[in-house]
């Protein structure tokens, strides 16, 4: 059992439970780019606010066992639970050294990057904490920059990429000089080594695997200029290789010209569900598109949106962090 999840310890002030943005359905929150995205949204679900009180949000993670969502609120140097029986929200973790994403391995443990202590941890059952990696090329190694998002491959074992966001000021970590290029990294499951996979990246960000584990998807968040003159966030796709332990050619899926993902899930027909902060005000929320790139729906939010997960009794539900705030929506896809 994770430490700290049985509690409550419900929180007073600013983090809330709320409910819908819409009165009416079809909730006009939620747009349909193409007829397939149509599918995946119940008539008469509506996006709602579930807790307010971030600085920014991040790393949404489910606990279907505990019917609790984890997520990061960086900059405020902790981890809050929501949890769905109760509507409540609590602090899971303070200090939570920084903590930006999160997911769970194959054995249900919780795996967090860290900016602050610039490091990947594992939270073990017994609430015991095991350092993944915080440095690149061994104990000897330059350190880590600010380990950004983490996922779990098929075979087990940990990517995450490395960014320097965590280290440019003291507002989401410490401010410190990088030691090493910002790459992804992959930690072995047998030996627990930590090689870099890809070095192509400005800044790599998100990732997730295709549900069969055969493509990674990656963010660049400070891409290659575009003709705006902004360093516009882009999503890559490459292939995994090697029986699994590295990476092949890569391509370019999603430009985000008009704004740009940050993370996001994949969902059981391979579609993106992407964190987006747009460039005007009202494109911020959630963007998804089908494997191929093609553009299938958009889900508003108020804010720009980080992360998403899927989560809830059937893994329907899906729960977006977006800076200030944890906003939901029931849909009819499953996440992977």
């Amino acid at each position: 059992m994770i430490e700290g999840m049985p509690a409550h310890n419900d929180v007073d002030g600013p983090l809330f439970r709320s409910g819908p943005l819409s009165t009416v359905y079809p909730d006009p929150r939620i747009r349909t780019f193409d007829p397939r995205f149509a599918s995946y949204v119940p008539f008469n679900a509506a996006v709602e606010r579930l807790a307010g009180g971030c600085r920014w949000a991040e790393g949404p993670v489910w606990f279907g066992d505990h019917r609790q969502l984890v997520w990061s609120d960086i900059p405020n140097d902790r981890m809050l639970r929501w949890d769905e029986q109760t509507g409540t929200t609590s602090v899971f973790r303070e200090p939570s050294g920084f903590a930006n994403g999160n997911t769970r391995d194959h054995q249900g443990r919780l795996v967090t990057c860290e900016h602050g202590a610039r490091r990947v941890t594992r939270t073990e059952h017994d609430g015991t904490i095991t350092v993944l990696a915080d440095r690149a090329g061994g104990a000897s190694g330059p350190r880590l920059n600010s380990p950004n998002d983490v996922a779990i491959a098929p075979d087990g074992a940990v990517w995450f990429t490395d960014p320097r966001f965590g280290i440019l000021s003291d507002y989401e970590g410490h401010r410190a000089t990088p030691e090493t290029h910002p790459d992804v990294y992959r930690i072995d499951p047998g030996s627990g080594a930590v090689s870099v996979v890809s070095s192509e990246f400005n800044d790599p960000n998100g990732l997730a695997f295709s549900p069969d584990g055969s493509l990674l998807y990656v963010v660049e968040s400070t891409g290659a200029e575009g003709p705006d003159g902004r360093a516009n966030p882009a999503i890559w796709v490459l292939d995994v290789v090697a029986n699994g332990t590295g990476l092949g050619r890569r391509r370019l899926l999603v430009d985000g010209v008009d704004g740009g993902p940050d993370g996001f899930r994949i969902d059981e027909h391979g579609n993106l569900w992407c964190g987006w902060n747009g460039y005007e005000p009202d494109a911020h929320g959630v963007r998804v598109f089908a494997d191929d790139g093609t553009p299938l729906g958009a889900i508003d939010l108020p804010e720009p949106c980080a992360n998403v997960t899927f989560g809830g009794r059937a893994g329907t539900r899906l729960f977006m962090a977006a800076s200030m705030s944890l906003y939901a929506v029931h849909l009819t896809v499953r996440g992977i």
